[in-house]
């Protein structure tokens, strides 16, 4: 008995003293609003004083010039900056993939708000396209059937959007249905087609589901941004037009 009242009493001690685990009660903020009226500290402008000038002098660094003005609203279902953007992934992308399998995109496609800001008439600089581009995207090749290609379709005359379209690619929406050619060439049954797009649209981004669960993917290692600046530094002068690669005919006689 004298035995069970000893560790009776060392365990209520014990117990009694063990320490409580703390417990959040209260969150508070306070917002900091930084304005002019902050002073800036000269050791640390100093430091960073060298990189913001090399930052400066490389986006504002010209690589290209456009005689026109380029936008992704000047046309109906296609626009001059969407057909640049999309024909540009095209050509870059198309040296990478076709160095790697032998084989050849048939066409890129984009997401209309994808395209963050228009390029003005004059010179091209770093800064536009990061502007073009803020994103880190990079491109993907998914091989897809001719039922993904058909629900690509089907999207595109549904969302009735200037979505970015490579010149590959010829959609034309009639009073019978619609009419479409990849590479001069009518929709194959039988075949597999290499579409061009972005890790993000490839996901489903957009709900462009039909890039879900391709037969094959490729990823390229390109951010859609390089693409776009070795296209303009390749390139002294851009020239884009509307060509009607994607048109409604029943909008057009209406």
């Amino acid at each position: 008995m004298k035995k069970f009242i000893i560790s009776f009493i060392i365990f209520s001690a014990l117990f009694s003293c063990k320490s409580q685990l703390p417990q959040l009660v209260k969150i508070e903020g306070k917002q900091t609003t930084v304005n002019e009226t902050i002073a800036s500290n000269k050791t640390i402008e100093n430091t960073i004083k060298p990189y913001r000038e090399k930052v400066e002098k490389e986006m504002s660094t010209v690589i290209s010039y456009t005689p026109i003005n380029l936008y992704r609203n000047d046309g109906n279902l296609e626009s001059s900056l969407g057909n640049l953007m999309a024909d540009l992934s095209y050509e870059r992308a198309n040296l990478v993939f076709n160095s790697r399998t032998g084989k050849n995109i048939d066409f890129a496609m984009f997401n209309y708000g994808g395209i963050r800001a228009g390029i003005s008439k004059g010179n091209i600089t770093n800064e536009s396209a990061f502007n073009l581009m803020p994103f880190e995207n990079s491109l993907v090749v998914v091989e897809l059937t001719s039922e993904k290609i058909m629900e690509l379709v089907n999207y595109l005359i549904s969302e009735n959007v200037a979505h970015p379209l490579s010149k590959q690619f010829n959609l034309t929406v009639t009073e019978k249905g619609s009419d479409l050619k990849i590479n001069n060439a009518a929709l194959d049954t039988s075949k597999t087609y290499f579409v061009l797009t972005s890790d993000y649209l490839q996901t489903g981004g957009d709900n462009m589901n039909f890039f879900k669960d391709p037969v094959n993917i490729y990823l390229l290692d390109y951010k859609v941004r390089n693409a776009i600046i070795d296209y303009f530094k390749a390139t002294d002068t851009i020239k884009v037009s509307l060509d009607g690669r994607f048109r409604n005919e029943k909008t057009l006689k209406n």
